[in-house]
């Protein structure tokens, strides 16, 4: 896989087990660029390995004053040389792809884990996990992935210039094939609490992102509730908290760091120390000498590579842990199912709790815990919490149609809907039947007032819909977004439009209108609207109360808000011992706005 052949065809199946089996499968599915890069990094060390020979045969020759054997040396540094800077480039070139490649397909597995599970995501996962993870998480992961193939390119270096330096000089040879293994592992025993350390500094860090991620989202209610300085206070002691983690992490990797220095340099004393006692004694050559030290000198560069290895598995594998923590979610059903064929249509059935959606009607749904409401509705758009009795749609179970068929026929829009960055135009590019013109759906929605805001924020635009919307809708009211969404939603035209709350943020007059609206542009389809609104609830063709997670009460809402308490309750905030006033009020509000 080459970054010009990204985005895959398909990334696979990931071993979410745990992190290291995670990191396995990713090296397993690179395989081959693994090995492309493993063998340019094998020309690149041997050629930088070899060139302390090429110097010790160059002065030998001198010595012996050898012009055959100097050219023949000058030959093979030049040779050197060139391996040198093409394995590096082409090293280089293989790491990068494979650091890249690795990173895009875990963005991918995300991505289609997020779309698969919906909403549903962040019940079970902060949003401010999913971002780290998907961000930050993800360059840590195609590290140490990257590194794999580079550093088994070192220590094979390693093995054969040891084996080399025996053969070539023995003497000098077995000094250097015992020390070498001896640097390799002499931090091994400080890389365990080093991988504490690290692991701890990023548990922090997702944390502060987590923490700012969260902030950021819910800074407008912040503001109004003036508790910007409380959650600053907040992430200012989580970045603290960082910081020394950072700072005692950054401790244990500088005294690696230093050992890497101070042991390369003992072994080089030892070897210059044992190498003039020789030559003095006539038993090795002053070419064989400074061949051997040069060596030493130059395998402290592929030495590097070990603790390069140390490092970006140790920051990689808490980020590892987290991506297969989210990778190894499931939906409660699946995503295939048994039954092929087209979405089927009519009434929208939960066994469960009793809610009957008829087709073609607008049916609303009152229900006082709203977090059971936001759970009921994904029941009916086929996304259940947890397995149970299926959505029957027309009689035919939601869990038995593919995901795909599922969300064709069932359109649920969630009580907090996400407008991503762009134009008016791109948000409302959506999978759609084509029946129904964007306009007329930002007209049932009544977004005038949005549209002629949005205008008003984009310098130079004069067609709404090439109007600019920042990141998540920051630059626009609550309402304002309700009220895009809807559009939105309206114009996919499902055969079942599932709302939840869409007119919290509006005043009472806009959400008449939209009611109306909504009403006559769904004529002919199902759609059910969760929702405690009076004005809502008279423009439906059906109510429906649960109560403790069964249907208690069906008819019209003028009939239920007489007859029935718990439906009272709920719709007028007040207790059963609501007095006639309040009722009476409540009624002449809904006929001010009819």
């Amino acid at each position: 896989m080459q970054i010009h052949d990204l985005p895959y065809p398909d990334p696979g199946v990931p071993d979410a087990r745990s992190g290291p089996r995670f990191l396995w499968w990713l090296f397993r599915n690179q395989l081959g660029g693994q090995l492309r890069s493993l063998a340019w990094g094998l020309v690149h060390f041997v050629s930088v390995s070899a060139l302390p020979f090429c110097v010790g045969l160059a002065v030998q020759a001198v010595v012996d004053r050898s012009g055959s054997r100097l050219a023949l040396a000058g030959g093979l540094l030049a040779l050197a040389c060139a391996g040198s800077a093409i394995g590096d480039t082409f090293l280089h070139r293989t790491a990068i792809t494979n650091w890249i490649t690795a990173a895009a397909r875990v963005q991918q597995l995300l991505a289609r884990k997020a779309s698969s599970l919906g909403s549903g995501l962040t019940r079970r996962v902060s949003a401010g996990e999913v971002v780290a993870v998907s961000t930050g998480d993800i360059e840590k992961i195609g590290w140490f992935v990257e590194a794999v193939s580079r550093f088994t390119a070192a220590a094979l270096t390693v093995v054969i210039v040891c084996v080399g330096l025996v053969v070539y000089q023995p003497a000098l040879g077995v000094v250097v094939a015992v020390g070498l293994p001896v640097l390799a592992v002499a931090v091994l025993p400080l890389l365990p609490r080093a991988t504490r350390r690290a692991d701890f500094q990023r548990e922090k860090a997702g944390r502060a992102t987590e923490l700012a991620s969260d902030t950021v989202a819910g800074l407008r209610v912040l503001r109004g509730i003036g508790g910007e300085e409380l959650f600053l206070d907040r992430y200012r002691s989580a970045s603290q908290e960082v910081r020394h983690a950072a700072v005692r992490s950054a401790r244990m990797w500088s005294l690696i760091s230093a050992i890497q220095v101070l042991l390369p340099g003992l072994l080089l004393i030892a070897v210059v120390w044992h190498g003039v006692g020789l030559a003095r004694e006539g038993r090795i050559t002053i070419g064989e000498l400074v061949a051997t030290y040069s060596s030493v000198m130059i395998l402290t560069y592929p030495l590097r590579h070990f603790e390069e290895i140390a490092m970006a598995y140790s920051f990689s594998r808490p980020s590892a842990r987290r991506a297969a923590r989210v990778l190894s979610l499931e939906r409660a059903t699946s995503e295939e199912g048994s039954l092929a064929g087209d979405a089927p249509s009519g009434d929208l059935y939960d066994p469960a709790t009793g809610v009957l959606a008829p087709s073609g009607r607008l049916t609303a749904v009152v229900c006082g815990d709203p977090d059971a409401a936001g759970l009921l509705a994904e029941r009916l758009g086929g996304h259940p919490a947890e397995e149970g009795t299926s959505v029957l749609l027309g009689g035919v179970p939601l869990d038995e149609l593919p995901l795909s068929v599922a969300r064709t026929a069932v359109l649920v829009q969630d009580k907090d809907p996400v407008l991503l960055s762009g134009t008016l135009r791109e948000l409302l590019d959506v999978p759609a039947s084509g029946d129904i013109d964007p306009r007329e759906a930002l007209t049932a929605a009544q977004c005038d007032d949005v549209l002629a805001a949005l205008v008003q924020g984009s310098l130079g635009t004069e067609d709404p819909l090439d109007a600019r919307i920042t990141e998540r809708g920051r630059s626009l009211s609550g309402g304002q977004r309700q009220r895009l969404a809807l559009a939105r939603s309206l114009i996919t035209d499902p055969e079942v439009l599932v709302l939840d709350e869409p007119t919290s943020a509006v005043d009472s007059h806009t959400e008449a209108r939209i009611a109306e609206g909504v009403r006559n542009l769904r004529s002919g389809r199902t759609t059910v609207v969760f929702t405690s609104s009076p004005l809502l609830l008279d423009r439906a063709d059906r109510v429906v109360l649960v109560h403790e997670g069964e249907v208690v009460a069906v008819g019209v809402h003028r009939e239920l808000v007489h007859k029935e308490p718990r439906y009272r309750a709920v719709v007028t905030r007040e207790t059963q011992s609501t007095d006639d006033d309040a009722l009476t009020g409540v009624l002449e509000e809904i006929e001010e706005t009819a």
